[in-house]
């Protein structure tokens, strides 16, 4: 049986701000930080019984959450930018109340190629396509046991790369989760057969 535990950043500045977050790289607030060791401290029990890989994006809220979850496991984590959130373009750090007010809807026809009409927003495809390539890289790793640590939005991405969903379906998927959540990905050993164990589990929050 192979398995990814796929990690959404907790708390991070730009949550507590009420700014978008994107690509504007913020630090975990002080109640982050705890979050990020209750998520290490859950995977240490995911994982004890293999030796896993731990791979994060490189924007600092996801960077932080990994050195947590790096140094309770004794591992070392590989950063890459292809597991990166969307990014909102000239909107990022800006109040959300400024993109709400200014992102247009998606149109009928789907939001594969949709930027909402923000200048230097990704499309879904784009995002995709780059989380697509972060994934195919991770699984090239021999290791029966994977932690991805990445974004909100992002992890539908990464959803759709395991179950198989092609790049030209992405439009209009999405698997929303909560901050400082843990997913598990299992794919049988015998069948080959891919599925999504667990959705978005915060349980190891409680009580923070």
């Amino acid at each position: 049986m192979r398995n990814l535990f796929v990690v959404t950043h907790p708390q991070s500045v730009h949550h507590v701000e009420g700014r978008v977050g994107g690509w504007y790289d913020t630090a975990l607030t002080e109640l982050g930080r705890r979050q990020a060791k209750a998520i290490a401290t859950r995977l240490a029990d995911l994982t004890a019984d293999c030796s896993p890989s731990l791979t994060a994006s490189d924007l600092l809220r996801c960077r932080e959450t990994a050195e947590i979850i790096g140094r309770r496991l004794s591992i070392p984590a590989r950063l890459t930018p292809d597991l990166r959130e969307m990014s909102c373009g000239i909107a990022e750090g800006r109040p959300q109340a400024w993109l709400t007010a200014r992102r247009l809807p998606v149109p009928e026809e789907g939001g594969l190629d949709d930027t909402g009409g923000i200048e230097g927003a990704e499309t879904r495809r784009q995002t995709g396509t780059r989380i697509y390539r972060a994934m195919d890289e991770i699984l090239t790793d021999p290791a029966d046991c994977h932690i991805v640590v990445t974004h909100g939005f992002a992890l539908t991405f990464v959803i759709a790369w395991w179950i198989g969903m092609p790049l030209e379906n992405l439009g209009r998927v999405n698997f929303p989760v909560s901050s400082g959540s843990i997913t598990h990905l299992a794919e049988h050993a015998f069948w080959k057969s891919r599925a999504v164990v667990t959705l978005g589990e915060t349980d190891h929050l409680a009580g923070l």
